[in-house]
């Protein structure tokens, strides 16, 4: 059972939604009671999760920097959901590389899908919200776009540009319309384990405040909220999930 009854019916799209805080926001969302699309580039995932998932209203198989395949997914949501109420954009990708090792197909294939992808999602869904004149748009951004790390320059510039668009369109379309970017810290998804070794694993959650990754249901939880009544008065915001990682420089004192 659900806990936020206004999310019963609620017509959701959730990009990125085959795998990691995508997947986890979307069985979330379905426990909620809501109607839930899910868009996502991986045909082998999006199959899996639309056989395991025999709650879901239905998937898309679109690239999100893709103008075209973005707008012909969203008319194929109309036929399915009638409409949107909440859009969840979370679909993203991030390469570890030193910066001069970066070239520009890369830095280019990771800004149109980061920041591109964010931009043709939420105007196909601001359209439709707009007639009528209510919506919930919910940006996955990162504590990488808060402050600096290295060996992500790319991503880390994209979800910088994440935030900033959030806040732009806050503004923008206010007051029927509320914006926010979600920033996640260090969460244990498939692209993390990818990317990471155990022994990264547990050096980065030494920095950490809580001493551990955020898993996927926590982001989730903090989607589910912000896309309901309990959040009304939230709009415009960048708000961090990350274990305390963004207060400021840690080191375990003794009690």
């Amino acid at each position: 059972m659900g806990i936020y009854k206004d999310l019963e019916e609620k017509r959701v799209v959730i990009t990125g939604g085959a795998s990691g805080i995508g997947l986890a926001t979307v069985k979330r969302f379905i426990n909620e009671g809501a109607n839930v699309v899910i868009i996502d580039w991986n045909k082998d995932e999006l199959t899996k999760v639309l056989t395991t998932i025999p709650e879901l209203k239905g998937g898309v198989h679109a690239d999100v920097s893709n103008p075209e395949e973005i707008k012909l997914a969203f008319e194929k949501i109309d036929d399915t959901l009638g409409g949107i109420d909440i859009l969840i954009s979370n679909a993203g990708i991030s390469f570890r590389k030193p910066f001069l090792k970066i070239d520009y197909e890369q830095w280019s294939k990771v800004l149109r899908v980061n920041l591109d992808g964010m931009f043709l999602c939420t105007k196909e869904a601001i359209t439709r919200m707009k007639e009528q004149r209510s919506g919930v748009v919910l940006l996955t951004a990162s504590t990488n776009g808060i402050e600096g790390h290295p060996l992500y320059t790319d991503y880390n510039s994209s979800k910088a540009g994440v935030i900033i668009l959030a806040k732009s369109l806050a503004l923008e379309f206010a007051p029927w319309l509320r914006v926010n970017a979600i920033c996640p810290g260090y969460v244990l998804t498939p692209m993390q384990k990818a990317e990471y070794t155990p022994e990264m694993l547990e050096e980065i959650n030494s920095k950490i405040p809580l001493n551990r990754h955020a898993e996927p249901e926590e982001v989730a939880s903090l989607f589910a909220f912000l896309s309901s009544s309990e959040a009304a008065y939230i709009t415009g915001q960048a708000i961090a999930i990350d274990g305390g990682e963004t207060a400021g420089p840690y080191s375990p004192l003794e009690e």
